[in-house]
């Protein structure tokens, strides 16, 4: 099970600062990276997928528990979200493996918590308290503009190392760098985890995980805006 640090509350809903936001994702640039590998992990990747969509049929299980109890107690609780958070973690490292990324040649680990020395890593702080009335309208209603975005981020169609989308386009590129050149563009990496960490960060709210509304901000890069470098 993941462990969060629960120090900090997460802050009232509405846009948050680049260093208050609570889902953070963060990477690392593994190099050298194998010209020709890319080509196959998507077949590399199927136990992992086969695995994510079971667990993601347990988390649409556990959000509506999840809509419930933060409904009429205004927490979400604690086991379920290390559950959920879990789970994004777990699919963002496939993604940074295979088709949104292909940021790093080494597989996946199959575990829900944070793997240290992995160089893909998602986290969001554990809130104390979330707003009653937003979990009836943020995950549809209020989320709706982020989906408009993110329906041209990752589209809708999948053959195998091609997700769709300008995510999966763009990795498509960085996949033919690495095949001429040897060498990943760091512009287009940058770009990359921008585009994921908007993804993620919308897909935590929509999962109501937080409350904090997603910055309409593309923060480029491995590190989360406000760290150090």
């Amino acid at each position: 099970m993941s462990t969060h640090d629960t120090s900090s509350a997460v802050p009232p809903p509405g846009p948050a600062g680049p260093q208050e936001y609570p889902a953070r994702l963060t990477a690392r640039l593994d190099a050298p990276l194998s010209r020709w590998l890319w080509l196959v992990k998507w077949l590399l990747a199927l136990p992992h997928h086969v695995v994510l969509f079971f667990l993601w049929a347990a988390v649409a299980g556990v959000s509506v528990v999840a809509f419930f109890a933060i409904l009429f107690t205004g927490r979400y609780p604690r086991p379920l979200f290390d559950f959920t958070s879990g789970v994004l973690r777990w699919n963002w490292r496939v993604a940074y493996y295979a088709y949104a990324a292909l940021g790093t040649d080494r597989y996946p680990p199959f575990t829900l918590a944070d793997v240290p020395d992995y160089p893909a890593h998602w986290d969001v702080t554990y809130p104390e308290h979330l707003s009653r009335g937003l979990v009836l309208v943020k995950w549809w209603l209020l989320a709706l503009p982020h989906y408009l975005i993110l329906g041209f981020f990752v589209g809708g169609a999948r053959l195998a190392w091609f997700s769709g989308g300008l995510i999966g386009l763009l990795t498509l590129f960085a996949g033919v760098a690495l095949v001429f050149t040897g060498l990943y563009p760091r512009g287009l990496y940058d770009l990359l985890l921008g585009l994921n960490r908007w993804v993620l960060r919308v897909a935590a709210y929509a999962a109501l995980l937080t409350d904090a509304y997603p910055p309409f901000r593309l923060d480029q890069g491995g590190r989360e805006p406000g760290t150090a470098a």
